[in-house]
């Protein structure tokens, strides 16, 4: 098991969900453990934050100490010594905010660091189900903007606001022993606040995770936008996109603009409530000092206190702002963290030597289709409506080590299912895939993915050299495995770009033409050495001068391999000792090329549909050469 895997299911169990999906408060305290090997700067941080605060409250005591003290009864000395002792604590404080402010940037990111990692490798190692129902862009909004909207909140709000709810409380405490009828008057004022934060907190909360799912949204829009840059310009549809991307845009904007107006009623009610206290305590507080009821050093030091409440009582809005997007981000990443692996590792890590091929029974059904609903990868189906939704039914085949088997099928018919099923790219929904008559699903997935190599139809190279790209299945390969594996592939084209096998290949390889693409991916597969070979359609974008190229090395390559090959052309039909003929979902009939031209119709209509033209006896003109 690779670390990356490794990781996320070490993870996973610090999180792991119970039976019923908690609320989203309860999701930010599901991440707490991440915490635990930053524990004691946690500790340091939160004992700095406390002797700081302890500091702020200090002060005003320390100025009524003065006034009572030395400046009513005119001590110089006193007035000196004081002095210093409050200067001292003024400093104290400000070096204190300091190391508070670095521990804590040191801790959060690192939390923020870890995170984002075991998401990043949950990801890798969620089956394409869940990728299939997920944009890229709601993906990348969780472990980007999410994880940042924690971070600020592990490092700003939570810190802010335990110490905030500690400093009203034990300030408030203070001045109703320094004068109860004004602590009465400000404890009061709290209430009011506390109604204000329980009114809008809900609607908050709506509007904050409906912008963060809106925010992934153009996001998707502008990934998508992106990478189809060519086809939209081929089109002439840039406003059409534009206009789309507005809308998206305009719906993100409605929301953040409606969510800042509930934020902006925080504000007003918070700023005016803690006026109105000052208000009344000044008034009252003027009365009691002429009265003789308290000392003038006490009313200075209860205004000053009551003053540095004004902070923390107004900040509860924000912050409690700020720790609901937090609760909204963590549900949004437990979302992820939540989503099952289906794809498990089994027992074994032996990679099969042989590689004998077996399909039993094997039948596929897509999550989500079992109740009927519509399944855009289903085939369509016979009168029988129990067999609508299976993709996949009823295959059963074996492929001997050394023996290429083609399969041929209408489109829809299951091929690429079928080719996704051997590297557990999805799991059978019945039956078994067998490799040296072990059930792929007993080995664990490095070893299976050892054994099995896949060159796609559509193949997806990395924003990295043609080298790193080709040996993503082997990273030991010499530079000698690499030129054998191009030369098969009859890739030499990369010699000729501007740094050979060093240059970089710009983002998904648009930067080359299909074929290009098709031969670098098939490369890689053979560059893995797998015991399994398997070609979804790989050389489709290929001219056929090139295409018999390669056609010729890969039947060195297939020799010595186990090879399932996706075909539709005669040519590439060929390169098979068997064929399999898959139609809705199941293999209807298995034998050689000329057996089946002989005696299947359908198989013969599909090669001649491909090739497009007959010699009149209803076979390509190809095929009926090759026969003679």
């Amino acid at each position: 098991m690779d670390d990356s895997r490794a990781t996320a299911l070490r993870a996973a169990p610090a999180i792991a969900p119970p039976r019923n999906r908690p609320r989203a408060s309860s999701d930010l305290w599901r991440l707490l453990p991440y915490l635990m090997p930053y524990r004691v700067r946690w500790i340091a941080m939160f004992v700095v934050a406390l002797a700081s605060l302890s500091a702020t409250i200090a002060i005003p005591l320390m100025t009524k100490a003065v006034i009572d003290g030395p400046v009513r009864s005119a001590d110089q000395q006193g007035l000196w010594l004081l002095g210093s002792a409050a200067l001292g604590i003024g400093c104290a404080e400000a070096v204190l905010w300091f190391i508070r402010r670095w521990l804590i940037a040191r801790a959060t990111m690192g939390v923020e660091a870890d995170i984002r990692k075991d998401l990043y490798a949950k990801l890798q190692i969620l089956p394409m189900s869940f990728h299939g129902r997920w944009d890229s862009g709601q993906l990348l909004s969780r472990i980007m903007n999410d994880l940042g909207t924690i971070r600020r909140f592990m490092s700003f709000g939570l810190l802010f606001l335990l110490l905030n709810v500690l400093q009203i409380t034990v300030v408030t405490a203070i001045l109703l022993v320094l004068y109860w009828p004004l602590g009465v008057v400000v404890g009061l004022s709290i209430l009011p606040i506390t109604a204000t934060v329980l009114h809008f907190q809900r609607e908050y909360t709506r509007l904050s995770r409906l912008a963060q799912d809106q925010a992934g949204h153009v996001a998707t829009h502008v990934e998508e936008a992106a990478h189809g840059l060519r086809v939209v310009k081929s089109f002439g549809r840039e406003d059409h996109i534009y206009r789309r991307f507005d809308d998206q845009l305009t719906g993100l904007y409605d929301t953040q603009v409606s969510r800042v107006a509930v934020s902006a009623k925080f504000w007003t009610l918070l700023e005016i409530i803690p006026n109105l206290t000052l208000i009344v305590v000044l008034g009252f507080g003027a009365y009691a000092a002429g009265h003789g009821q308290v000392t003038m050093g006490t009313l200075v030091a209860f205004i000053t206190m009551m003053l540095s409440l004004v902070w923390p009582i107004a900040s509860l809005g924000f912050l409690l702002s700020m720790t609901q997007e937090a609760f909204t981000a963590a549900n949004r990443i437990t979302e992820i963290f939540d989503a099952p692996t289906d794809i498990t590792d089994g027992p074994r890590d032996l990679t099969p030597r042989r590689g004998r091929l077996e399909l039993v029974g094997v039948g596929f059904r897509f999550p989500g289709s079992a109740s009927g609903g519509p399944d855009k990868w289903a085939p369509s189906g016979g009168p029988d409506k129990s067999a609508e939704n299976w993709a996949l039914r009823n295959v059963t085949v074996t492929v001997e080590p050394g023996e290429t088997l083609a399969l041929v099928g209408a489109t829809g018919s299951g091929k690429s299912v079928l080719v996704g099923l051997l590297s557990r790219l999805y799991d059978v929904t019945e039956g078994e895939i067998r490799i040296d008559a072990q059930d792929i699903r007993e080995l664990s997935v490095d070893a299976l993915r050892r054994t099995v190599a896949t060159a796609f139809e559509d193949p997806t190279l990395f924003s990295m050299s043609v080298a790193e790209n080709l040996r993503l299945g082997r990273p030991d390969a010499s530079e000698a495995d690499l030129r054998q594996a191009v030369e098969v592939a009859a890739a030499q084209f990369v010699y000729d770009l501007p740094f050979g096998l060093d240059t970089r290949i710009g983002e998904q390889g648009m930067s080359l033409s299909g074929g290009q693409r098709q031969r670098l991916s098939l490369a890689r597969a053979i560059l893995a050495q797998p015991r399994i070979l398997v070609l979804d359609d790989t050389l489709s974008a290929l001219d056929v001068h090139t295409e018999a190229e390669v056609e010729e090395a890969l039947r060195r390559v297939l020799h010595d391999v186990t090879g399932i090959v996706v075909a539709h052309r005669a040519s590439t039909v060929l390169l098979a000792d068997r064929v399999a003929l898959l139609q809705n979902g199941t293999i209807t009939h298995v034998g050689t090329h000329a057996e089946l031209l002989a005696g299947v119709p359908e198989y013969r209509y599909l090669l001649a549909a491909d090739e497009g033209r007959d010699d009149g006896t209803g076979l390509p003109l190809e095929t009926a050469e090759n026969l003679r």
